[in-house]
């Protein structure tokens, strides 16, 4: 399965497509934490943040496991209300990854030593 795996490190996002067969990524949770060697960032530490699925809905926390349920909502992940006080029915995904998780969101805990700018572009070094 493919994944999108954006990584942000302070101000700056990342987009690495990641055509993967080994089963790393999958059953991982939001909030832990792997080793960025995994998408090609030797030296680093990403932790999991959010994601989404192949339908856009998009990962909670709070949901255990791998499924997707329809959850009331009044506020954070998946809903923003217009008016303070207005629930809504939505459709979340769990915490879990799985086959069905299109995207990965991930924020630099670890830092390597070289840049990722200069681990994803090295042509770009090379030209300078």
């Amino acid at each position: 399965m493919a994944f999108k795996v954006v990584v942000s490190q302070k101000d700056t996002t990342y987009q690495i497509d990641l055509e993967t067969n080994d089963k790393q990524l999958i059953g991982l949770k939001i909030g832990e934490e792997f080793d960025g060697q995994i998408v090609g960032l030797d030296g680093y530490t990403l932790k999991i943040t959010g994601g989404s699925d192949k339908n856009g809905f998009t990962m909670k926390k709070d949901v255990e496991g791998p499924r997707r349920i329809k959850s009331l909502l009044t506020g954070g992940v998946g809903y923003h209300p217009k008016a303070a006080g207005v629930k809504r029915r939505k459709t979340v995904r769990g915490n879990t990854i799985s086959d069905d998780i299109v995207q990965i969101n991930t924020v630099v805990t670890k830092e390597g030593s070289k840049s990722i700018s200069d681990i994803l572009n090295p042509e770009e070094e090379a030209e300078e």
